[in-house]
Parts: C-alpha cells; structure tokens; sequence
C-alpha cells in the first residue's frame, strides 16, 4: 500500500511538470520570435477584430501575433499627412480595389489607384498565413499565424521593408 501511494505521488508530481513545460509548437514560435527580433521585427502578440464579414452578424476577436516593422526618415510633414490603412483576409463589403478575399479595416479610399496596384503586388508575395496588413506612420506589419518558419519569415520582412520604402 505504502508504494502505492508513493508512485502515486511520483506520477502527480510527473504530471505537474509535464503540464508546465512548454509544447514543440510553443518552442518553436519562441524561436521564431526571438529570431524575428534580432532580424528588426517587432514583435506583439495581441487581440485582433476584424471587419464584419459577409453574412456575419458580428467579427471574432482572435489572438494574433503581429509582426512590425518600424519607419524612419519621414519628416514630420510626412507623418501628419501619412494615410493609416489597415485590411484583412475577410470577404466583407469593404473591397475596393482590394483582390478577391481581402477587405478594408479603415483607409478605404485613402490609396491611389498606384497605392492600391502596389498594395496588391505585397499581398501577392506575402505568405497564405497572413490575416492583415497594416501600415501608419510609425510602423508597417502583418498579423501572422507564424506558419512557414524562419525563411518564410525573412522573405516576408524583405517584403515589408521594400513596401515600407513607398511611404505607403
């Protein structure tokens, strides 16, 4: 009976310390994260809303990681006259001059017809995880499901720094 009880507190206590370790998933997006930052990534994991879907009555708030880059060499000039865009990866009404899937957050309207060609050329290049874009004239970045690994992340922070350059 004693050694019963004892394996029973071995295992509990086994258990325990299983439960607190972090999973391969949760290793791996560390990893990530910590190579992102060291690469001139921001990184914030953070509550997300997107715009109202077709046929939805109302957004789900999701737990995203965004993943930033950050401006320099606007003039102040620039900054105040900077227009804040941001889009998502939902079929909604808000699509002007967006592809097919994509929709308008806030900035509809706020992009010529050259923004918009170049806007596309960025979603086109970017990878299948991205949910939105977003760009102010702090910082440009994506919300991103971290699929893909460390190149696909590399690719897409070349993306965003080229983008970034157009003062978009």
């Amino acid at each position: 009976m004693k050694w019963m009880i004892i394996v029973l507190i071995m295992m509990s206590l086994i258990g325990s310390m299983m439960w607190v370790m972090p999973t391969k998933r949760q290793k791996y997006q560390a990893a990530l994260r910590l190579k992102a930052k060291s690469q001139g990534f921001l990184v914030q994991l953070e509550k997300v809303k997107p715009p109202r879907a077709k046929g939805e009555l109302e957004a789900d708030l999701r737990d995203m990681t965004a993943y930033r880059i950050l401006r320099h060499g606007l003039s102040q000039k620039e900054k105040n006259a900077f227009n804040d865009w941001q889009i998502f990866k939902v079929a909604a009404v808000a699509n002007i001059g967006l592809p097919e899937g994509w929709s308008w957050a806030s900035g509809e309207r706020s992009l010529s017809d050259a923004e918009l060609d170049k806007l596309n050329e960025l979603i086109a290049t970017l990878p299948d995880g991205v949910f939105s874009i977003e760009s102010n004239a702090v910082y440009m970045g994506v919300h991103w499901d971290e699929e893909g690994g460390e190149q696909t992340m590399q690719d897409m922070y070349s993306d965003l720094q080229k983008f970034t350059e157009l003062k978009i």
